[in-house]
């Protein structure tokens, strides 16, 4: 949590660094400034605390002496907020810091996932004051906001496609009055199935399938549907935290809010509920990613970003290389990925090494032990998903002119993910090393050449 802290001190100064900019230029008086702190409420998904992050969004279930170990491997306390770490806190912080509220991130149904500050500043129209505005809006009142204090009316086609109509409603009344009544009469929420609908301080919800600070997937998610879930009722005019369920005594309120929800989500695109758990659960082959089947590079590749990069590393595929070899050859063949998590091929001091980094806990190297065949050659590496676990073992098999020279297998392999903002290179591991064998020496260029580099699903 001091990480985190220090991060929000952090941003909090570029922040200021911005308006400081607006003074120097003589604008900042008729500057219209919305500063939200954040896009939802705290995260959860540290879950118990975790050295890597993105284990939470792939379902693998750890135990903290996993992170510890990791952690005092790499240098102990110090090694958090370091390019070494992808840490978050634990998921006891996240609630803390959603207080007074219940829930966090990705709970839709309470405003401890849904509910974040916003200071409006505009000198020459806003006088300021310290009164907390406590109209109920959304982010999507925002655009409207701004149309309507610039008398924009909002374009109904742009570029010849028609515009959907906004559905915010200008929150501009409340600047000069913080008593004036709300008019915002009502708003859905949803995610991944946590749904909830508000209608003139009354809020129905339904938590959701899926609790986002216990690790893993928990296999009643399988049976899940949302016409089975139990709806809660809030009466937020006198219970602004959602402490009380009033849902019981509320029957007719209840079915009135559900309907509503339905109709609304019906006009947003929102059904089916709970579609976002498709890739992130059940079907992690179709999250978003290059639809080719074949990748063909012959040059050195640096940053394709992971989501249209070839899925290596979750996927049954051949990676073909055509390089030449010498008894001096070394560098990154191919890397996706990064420290926090992903996998590459390098060759150093006569061997090829291939690392599958399971977002630092654990890490699989296959090595080969017999000499490599000098000038041009072959490499492949051939990965088979082995299983149906969830999350599925990987088997790996190296060879060189057709000779296998190594083989092993992955226990647990990232599904949906290594990363949210990394990549995949070839002759080079460009951003944050995979692996820490070449982490000092990155990005480890490859000092020969690589005429092709293929890769190839296999199903």
């Amino acid at each position: 949590m001091e990480v985190f802290a220090g991060y929000t001190e952090h941003a909090d100064t570029q922040a200021g660094r911005l308006l400081n900019a607006l003074d120097d230029m003589g604008v900042r008086e008729n500057t219209l400034i919305f500063y939200i702190w954040g896009d939802n409420g705290s995260s959860a998904e540290g879950q118990n605390g975790t050295i890597s992050e993105l284990l939470a969004q792939n379902g693998i279930r750890t135990e903290i002496k996993d992170h510890i170990k990791v952690m005092n491997e790499l240098g102990g306390l110090d090694v958090l907020g370091s390019p070494k770490a992808d840490n978050m806190y634990h998921a006891a912080w996240a609630w803390a810091g959603s207080t007074p509220y219940r829930s966090t991130k990705l709970v839709a149904a309470h405003f401890g996932g849904t509910r974040t500050p916003l200071v409006v500043s505009w000198p020459k129209q806003i006088d300021p004051d310290d009164t907390p505005r406590p109209q109920f809006h959304h982010v999507n009142d925002i655009v409207p906001t701004i149309y309507d204090v610039l008398d924009i009316t909002p374009p109904e086609t742009v570029d010849g496609i028609t515009q959907d109509p906004l559905d915010g409603v200008s929150l501009a009344y409340s600047f000069g009055d913080a008593d004036a009544k709300g008019q915002k009469p009502h708003q859905y929420f949803e995610v991944m199935g946590s749904r909830a609908y508000y209608e003139n301080e009354w809020i129905a919800s339904v938590f959701g399938p899926r609790t986002p600070w216990t690790p893993g997937i928990s296999p009643s998610i399988f049976k899940w549907t949302p016409d089975g879930d139990t709806w809660e009722l809030h009466d937020l005019s006198t219970d602004h935290s959602q402490a009380h369920n009033l849902a019981e005594g509320n029957t007719d309120k209840v079915t009135a809010l559900k309907d509503a929800f339905r109709e609304t989500a019906k006009d947003n695109k929102v059904f089916p509920i709970g579609g976002g758990l498709w890739s992130l659960v059940f079907h992690p082959e179709d999250a978003p990613s290059n639809p080719a089947t074949e990748f063909t590079y012959t040059q050195e590749v640096i940053g394709v970003p992971e989501f249209t990069a070839p899925k290596v590393g979750a996927r049954s595929n051949l990676v073909k290389i055509e390089a030449e070899l010498s008894d001096d050859s070394e560098g990154v063949l191919y890397a996706l990925g990064a420290f926090s998590g992903g996998l590459a091929l390098w060759v150093d001091e006569g061997k090829l090494t291939y690392e599958y980094n399971l977002f630092e806990i654990e890490r699989t190297r296959i090595e080969t032990t017999d000499p490599l065949p000098t000038g041009k050659v072959t490499i492949e590496v051939d990965t088979t998903v082995a299983n149906d676990a969830r999350p599925p073992a990987l088997d790996v098999a190296i060879r060189v002119n057709g000779t296998q020279m190594a083989e092993g297998t992955v226990p647990r392999s990232a599904q949906l993910t290594f990363t949210a903002n990394d990549a995949f290179d070839v002759g080079r591991d460009s951003y944050s090393p995979v692996s820490e064998a070449y982490y000092d020496r990155k990005p480890f260029a490859f000092n020969g050449e690589i005429s092709q580099l293929k890769v190839t699903y296999k199903q």
